[in-house]
């Protein structure tokens, strides 16, 4: 089978400066005009923000530089999650793989080679059910290589195939099992131990995510997530107005200046321990409450 250049979906809502910010980086990517954009505009949830969303539209209809450019206006809003499934799926009815961002992300100029190359690499691969461009700054790294294989997906620039896309079950069917199974719960944490939490917020409805469903299918087919030694993306999204990240520093990363255009994967064999354990202490309780306390003793 040919290789070929997988579409991008971008996602936006209603923050025009974070939409700029995040395009210009993806126009500079070394290989963006090779790679078919398809901007999904997700619609106001009042009529106060009537106008931000306008803005943002106002804007993605002026995008140049890509080897061609579709645009999707939702007039009601769907909401992230909603907007994610329903805009990658569309895309995958007509594609093998897609590389998929939000409006907040800062890419560097060598983040489509390496998720474009990955994606070639493990596009047969039942190990691994997705490629993600952003890494955590994490003590071993970087390391030799050029990837690490992670247990959990990350959704800040991400990028699979049909094959996974499509089986994955958003409704969580097995739920009731899963929940009353402590060994499975316990392994299910192996990622990070805020996971069947999260998986209970959504299931209960007080979350709407369709990341932590992708990492519980991922979990359940024991797949890995495929991640660069050296980020390349880095999130804007760490502001007051932020829905998930809003002041959090456990996720800046140092975004990748070497600009390599060339990179090296293996089939995967194991696991890293190492990377493993400080993947997940990331997400540990006693970071997330180390980082609540730096921020009440900072204001």
């Amino acid at each position: 089978m040919q290789n070929k250049n997988s579409p991008i979906c971008l996602f936006t809502f209603n923050r025009l400066d974070e939409t700029i910010k995040t395009v210009e980086a993806l126009k500079n990517n070394f290989s963006a005009p090779k790679h078919h954009l398809k901007i999904f505009s997700d619609g106001p949830r009042s009529s106060e923000e009537s106008m931000k969303v306008q803005n943002v539209r106002n804007y993605i209809h002026t995008i140049t530089g890509f080897r061609t450019i579709e645009i999707f206006e939702s007039k009601e809003n769907k909401g992230l999650a909603t907007s994610v499934i329903n805009g990658v799926s569309r895309v995958l009815e007509s594609n093998e793989s897609v590389i998929v961002l939000e409006d907040d992300l800062i890419t560097s100029p060598n983040f489509l080679d390496f998720m474009q190359q990955a994606l070639n690499f493990y596009r047969d691969d039942e190990n691994v059910i997705s490629i993600s461009g952003f890494t955590m700054n994490l003590p071993s790294l970087p390391g030799s290589k050029d990837y690490y294989f992670g247990y959990r997906a990350s959704s800040w620039g991400w990028g699979t195939w049909k094959r996974n896309w499509q089986s994955i079950d958003w409704k969580i069917s097995d739920y009731n099992n899963f929940i009353k199974n402590n060994v499975t719960k316990k392994a299910f944490k192996r990622g990070g131990s805020d996971l069947v939490r999260m998986l209970q917020n959504q299931m209960k409805g007080k979350i709407d995510s369709w990341a932590i469903r992708f990492c519980y299918n991922q979990f359940q087919n024991d797949q890995k997530t495929v991640f660069p030694t050296v980020s390349k993306v880095a999130s804007i999204g760490f502001g007051k107005n932020a829905t998930h990240t809003a002041g959090s520093t456990r996720f800046h990363s140092t975004l990748d200046t070497e600009h390599k255009r060339k990179f090296e994967f293996e089939k995967f064999a194991s696991m890293n321990k190492s990377l493993v354990r400080e993947f997940a202490n990331k997400f540990s309780f006693n970071q997330i409450l180390l980082e609540k306390l730096k921020q009440i003793f900072n204001k």
